[in-house]
């Protein structure tokens, strides 16, 4: 079970990482091609979400690999969560179920997975 947490909870780290280090970066313009629910937030909120994540990514890993308060693991986990449910509000409001409202109901359930593993 261990072996399987670890590799959910990498991928999970991953893919937030990525998906925020572009919302840090990128310009709200530049996203709205791909990504047009940025339209609905400020280049100032965007940026947050993607803090958001990138801490979430970090706090996924680091807290366990380092030994220091590990707790902060499942806690990370429950925030990336909450954030997916956000995402997936948002989605919904917007009628972009398919394929975001599948893909934030995925890293849910997988982040989920990973609180419930590490509590």
């Amino acid at each position: 079970m261990n072996t399987v947490l670890w590799i959910v909870q990498g991928i999970l780290a991953m893919m937030f990482l990525m998906a925020g280090m572009m919302k840090i970066k990128q310009a709200k313009e530049e996203m709205a091609e791909k990504m047009p629910w940025v339209e609905d937030f400020s280049q100032g909120q965007i940026r947050s979400i993607g803090i958001v994540e990138v801490m979430g990514a970090l706090g996924l890993i680091l807290p366990m690999v380092t030994g220091i308060m590990p707790i902060l693991t499942p806690l990370a986990a429950v925030g990336l969560a909450l954030t997916m449910v956000g995402a997936f509000m948002t989605h919904l409001r917007r009628k972009e179920m398919v394929p975001m409202g599948a893909m934030n109901m995925m890293l849910f359930a997988m982040a989920a997975f990973v609180a419930y593993g590490r509590f």
